[in-house]
């Protein structure tokens, strides 16, 4: 065993070199960072060229409930903490549901939210620990909502008023989002505010366990017989190496 001079692994995807030609109907690597992608259906992949800085475009299938998964990783909290961020907006928010954040559970032939929300309660889906945030159209009140927990159990305080951004989603306006876990498996969420700062949604208390694989994911899934589309501007994300390997 060898350890090296720096431990850091960091993703920054801002797209600019994608190529819509380039995509095949299997998980593959989008852009030049290592960010996967594969959805529950036919997807169309187009460079948003109206735009600067490189911005990825993706339509959904139109059969309801059928989605696309950006992922990147997996990363282990334990080894110094992992961190995600990414910037998106879609076409619509009253016929989606959006998840951003960590995932232990990720299917890479078909993928399934982390987390969903209906009227006014949770469904936290898959065996693995998650930090995100979420938006869901089925929910009674439009919003974003932090969310934590694992073995398909929440974590303390997940309900839907405790994790509210009380700042919904506009229908193709950028969010940001940042998700962090730390070496101990605390995580904690954050939604930018319209000046650009990063206000923290929700602080959670070890919602997992810090040495199981997280893979860091942005999702989007309609909820009608219609396609939905989410526009990427960047997707980065990090963490250190596991030097005892």
């Amino acid at each position: 065993m060898s350890i090296g001079t720096d431990g850091r692994i960091e993703c920054w995807e801002h797209f600019l070199g994608f190529s819509a030609d380039s995509y095949i109907d299997t998980a593959q690597p989008l852009g030049c960072n290592g960010v996967m992608s594969y959805g529950v259906g036919a997807l169309t992949f187009a460079a948003t060229v109206d735009e600067p800085g490189g911005v990825l475009s993706i339509t959904t299938d139109t059969t309801d409930d059928y989605n696309v998964a950006l992922w990147i990783g997996p990363f282990k909290p334990s080894d110094g903490g992992v961190w995600m961020e990414a910037r998106f907006k879609t076409d619509a928010i009253n016929d989606n549901a959006v998840y951003v954040g960590f995932t232990e559970t990720l299917n890479a032939t078909t993928p399934v939210m982390p987390a969903e929300f209906a009227t006014e309660s949770f469904v936290y889906n898959g065996a693995g620990g998650m930090v995100g945030l979420q938006f869901d159209s089925d929910g009674t009140t439009d919003d974003w909502r932090a969310v934590a927990g694992d073995a398909g159990t929440a974590n303390v305080d997940c309900d839907s008023d405790a994790t509210r951004a009380y700042n919904a989603p506009v229908a193709d306006a950028y969010d940001v989002v940042r998700v962090e876990i730390d070496p101990a498996g605390n995580g904690d969420v954050y939604l930018a505010d319209d000046s650009g700062a990063l206000r923290k949604i929700k602080s959670f208390t070890t919602p997992v366990t810090s040495t199981d694989l997280e893979y860091a994911v942005v999702m989007l899934e309609n909820r009608a017989n219609a396609a939905a589309v989410i526009e990427v501007d960047y997707f980065n994300a990090g963490g250190f190496i596991d030097w005892t390997q």
